[in-house]
């Protein structure tokens, strides 16, 4: 009978050869950052990401789970600072965490009594639970601390209001108002003669 020669140090052989290669491959150079990525960004010196930066990409991506998994790992890098607070109640809020995400919000706002996103996130929250009067108090809040900047706390604040002094959302009497398209999805009211 011949024999054999042993497989094993062949495939120790192969093995080691086949690290060294994936070892290679995955080098510095070969895991750059490509601009307008939708992937988390790198560094070369292996070290971790912030958090908030990560956080921030998956919430624009939709991925709230994920997003709010990123904030609490800047929660335990950073600390409980107001932006990491703020993006917490954020993405549970996105979640329909409304409880949560309310509590989170009004510890960002009393961390930071001048941090405007809390403060308009906060009145948010407060509508989607039905809290109106407490929320346009919180909109007029974000609103004097922007100093009127921001259309969106402007808009918020508005509605707010009207929906407080019960204006808001009431539907025209049908007939009355009918909705033509102009241009790229704009939409114009008028009214019949």
């Amino acid at each position: 009978m011949p024999s054999r020669a042993p497989l094993f140090p062949r495939r120790i052989l192969l093995s080691a050869m086949l690290l060294v290669a994936l070892l290679t491959a995955c080098g510095p150079d070969t895991l750059r950052e490509a601009k307008n990525s939708p992937y988390a960004p790198g560094t070369a010196g292996g070290t971790a990401v912030d958090g908030l930066i990560v956080g921030h990409r998956l919430m624009a991506a939709g991925e709230y789970e994920l997003a709010l998994r990123a904030y609490y790992r800047a929660a335990g890098e950073q600390g409980a600072t107001v932006d990491v607070l703020s993006a917490i109640g954020s993405a549970n809020l996105k979640l329909g965490r409304l409880g949560q995400a309310e509590q989170i919000l009004r510890r960002a706002t009393e961390a930071d009594k001048g941090f405007v996103p809390a403060w308009n996130n906060l009145g948010v929250v407060l509508m989607e639970r039905g809290k109106v009067a407490e929320a346009a108090r919180v909109f007029q809040t974000a609103y004097a601390l922007d100093s009127g900047e921001t259309d969106s706390i402007r808009e918020n604040l508005r509605l707010a209001l009207a929906k407080s002094q019960g204006t808001a959302y009431a539907a025209p009497e049908t007939g009355r108002f009918k909705l033509m398209r102009r241009g790229n999805g704009e939409y114009l009211l008028l009214s019949p003669h």
